[in-house]
């Protein structure tokens, strides 16, 4: 992530690896709530502001993580609370970008969606039929998709399944960039509105499978395989994962630990 948020995704990242959800939930909101009031504030973007890039995205994708921690922590009021919280700030976003920018508009309807599956709230499906009739309907307006789906807002909106579906795969990447998107980008509705469909089929599956398990894997970041330096001391892997200031083991996100070689 790229926007300010006081060092408290770190923190979050840094619980996720204690096994201590209800901290990580806690920390990623103090994230959300710091990037929403101030996405870049030395480049002075307003969170009300209807920036090319979106950056207020990352805000919206801290408070669903924080979500998605509190379910996993046994804390489904709070999680309730949270994802409430995100269906009302996405809306209000959506507004600042309805006119000027509705593909990016459509991606705050994705946000609405994923907010209410990561909640357990009731109207998924629709929410999600929502967001991709937005993606359609703003086809006109979008001269690469490629390039949109790329952006801060939407990478952000990408986030949390990726990070859900690592927990269900030892850590590996099980949700790519083409599997969000559609296989046409000369068909920039259809390339878009696959974003919603696709998460509409697995967020809730994968959100339920975290639950159960007790287990919210921390975000992927800069990796590298077979080691000669780490070694997990909870699972034995070699492969590391270095995110926020955390190095942690690939596979399960635990603390790992350097080696003699």
């Amino acid at each position: 992530m790229r926007t300010d948020d006081g060092g408290f995704r770190a923190e979050a990242v840094d619980a996720l690896a204690a096994r201590e959800y209800g901290r990580a939930g806690d920390a990623y909101v103090r994230a959300g709530w710091r990037v929403l009031s101030a996405p870049r504030s030395e480049q002075d973007v307003s969170p009300f502001g209807a920036d090319g890039k979106g950056w207020v995205g990352e805000g919206l994708a801290h408070l669903a993580a924080s979500t998605a921690a509190y379910r996993v922590a046994g804390a489904p009021a709070r999680a309730t609370d949270r994802a409430v919280e995100g269906v009302a700030v996405a809306r209000d976003l959506r507004r600042s970008y309805a006119d000027r920018h509705p593909a990016r508009a459509a991606c705050f309807d994705e946000f609405v969606a994923d907010f209410r599956a990561v909640g357990g709230l009731d109207g998924v499906a629709d929410a999600y039929e929502t967001a991709a009739d937005a993606y359609r309907e703003a086809a006109a307006s979008v001269d690469s998709p490629q390039v949109l789906a790329t952006t801060p807002l939407f990478e952000a909106g990408a986030a949390l399944v990726q990070q859900l579906a690592r927990g269900q795969a030892d850590g590996e990447i099980a949700v790519s960039w083409s599997d969000l998107h559609g296989a046409d980008p000369g068909d920039p509705g259809a390339f878009l509105a696959h974003r919603a469909t696709y998460k509409r089929q697995r967020l809730p599956g994968l959100v339920d499978a975290a639950v159960e398990d007790g287990y919210l894997a921390a975000p992927r970041g800069t990796t590298e395989y077979a080691t000669d330096h780490h070694e997990c001391p909870a699972c034995g892997s070699r492969h590391v994962n270095w995110v926020c200031d955390s190095t942690l083991c690939l596979v399960c996100s635990r603390p790992t630990e350097p080696t003699d070689g």
